[in-house]
């Protein structure tokens, strides 16, 4: 039994609300279960210097935790002076999740930064982080669109994450912490909308695994993933 009651292949409830940052190109309040993370997307008209010149657009990401988004406070960051090495990791793998939906021919010599904050944390924040961050992309893409800014759409799928692991010996779907600080295996899936595999990321914790094994995390992920990108499609059509 897992100590919410679900299933094994059961995902936390999913909420996506739009709109919420009103001065944000984009922005979204997604919650999956009780992790709730706001995300805004930010247009600018310039890239970064490596980019400059080329044609192609960039899409890029941060991320942090509010200080009382876990059970005990945690200082701000900026208060330290510097990043953690787990916040850095976050955040390139949110941007290099996002960019691999997108055609940056389409969106053209342009930077969207998609930021993300941890309100609430309880397990899987960075992949709620990629698929809120996804819907807030969308909705400043739309943006461009309607006003000509540009004429394709350069979001040719979504994009969204799910978490999957061994948790008391069986293969289970959308770990929340308790299941998270516990696993024996842990993995986060990120794929785009067509089931195509963006990035794994899958650990021993406590416990080896097989390939069989491994097969079923990532059938598990793709039954989540599909429902995450409903779920985010219900929301920027709504």
């Amino acid at each position: 039994m897992r100590p919410s009651g679900r299933k094994l292949s059961e995902m936390r409830p999913i909420s996506i609300e739009t709109e919420v940052v009103k001065h944000a190109e984009g922005s979204c309040l997604i919650k999956v279960g009780d992790t709730h993370v706001l995300c805004t997307a930010t247009l600018e008209e310039r890239v970064p210097p490596f980019v400059k010149g080329s044609g192609l657009g960039w899409v890029t990401a941060e991320y942090g935790m509010l200080p009382r988004s876990t059970s005990s406070r945690m200082r701000r960051e900026a208060a330290l002076g510097k990043q953690g090495g787990r916040t850095v990791e976050i955040q390139r793998l949110i941007g290099r999740s996002l960019r691999a939906g997108v055609d940056r021919v389409a969106l053209g010599e342009r930077q969207i930064t998609v930021d993300c904050d941890v309100l609430q944390a309880d397990g899987g924040t960075r992949c709620a982080s990629i698929t809120g961050g996804w819907v807030a992309l969308r909705i400043a893409v739309g943006k461009l669109l309607k006003a000509s800014v540009i004429s394709t759409n350069p979001l040719e799928f979504p994009v969204a994450a799910v978490s999957c692991g061994i948790y008391a010996g069986q293969p289970v779907l959308d770990l929340d912490y308790p299941e998270d600080s516990e696993a024996g295996v842990d993995g986060n899936f990120v794929m785009l909308g067509d089931g195509r595999l963006v990035e794994v990321q899958m650990s021993a914790e406590g416990a080896t695994f097989t390939r069989a094994q491994m097969d079923e995390l990532l059938g598990l992920a793709e039954k989540g993933v599909s429902e995450l990108v409903a779920a985010q499609r219900a929301a920027v059509d709504a």
